[in-house]
């Protein structure tokens, strides 16, 4: 597929709507330049639960669990967008890919805890899009990572973000 092919047209439809539960304020705000909307200012609350298949021989999430937590947050954000990942595979030849991601193992969870994922966008461009996420125990911070998504075409070369995310995290 050519990359003239992967950018996102209107021809495509991939926002479903704006019927998400988003909930709590934001301290922190998109830094895009442009004013954010209520989809980037609130944050993503995904609640989970530990089993024990996500526990290590100590007792506690093995480390790498923490990952695939936030990683559920993500797609159930997009989700709350009305972004269907797999209609802007198919259509616009986009998916969206992990670049970087900075974490901070700050207290072990524990088999049963009941969990929930934050996510907040941080920051916007043109291919990137750089979320805070959070994992909780209650009020409690147990893990804290700055993820840093990239979008990619069908040749694996950067595609702009699609643009009803765009439309999503910006007012209009």
């Amino acid at each position: 597929m050519a990359h003239e092919a992967s950018r996102p047209t209107d021809e495509t439809p991939v926002l479903a709507g704006h019927s998400a539960t988003l909930t709590g304020p934001s301290r922190d705000l998109p830094t895009a330049g442009c004013a954010p909307s209520l989809a980037a200012m609130t944050p993503h609350h995904f609640p989970l639960r530990v089993y024990y298949e996500d526990t290590d021989l100590a007792g506690i999430v093995y480390y790498a669990n923490y990952l695939k937590f936030i990683e559920r947050g993500r797609s159930e954000w997009v989700r709350t967008l009305g972004i269907d990942q797999t209609a802007l595979r198919a259509g616009q030849g986009l998916v969206f890919a992990v670049r970087r991601v900075e974490a901070d193992y700050l207290s072990p969870a524990r088999f049963d805890d009941e969990l929930t994922v934050q996510t907040k966008v941080q920051d916007h461009g043109g291919v990137r899009l750089v979320l805070d996420q959070t994992v909780l125990r209650g009020p409690q911070t147990l893990f804290a990572a700055r993820v840093t998504l990239v979008c990619l075409a069908a040749s694996g070369k950067p595609g702009r973000l699609p643009q009803a995310l765009i439309q999503a995290l910006t007012p209009g």
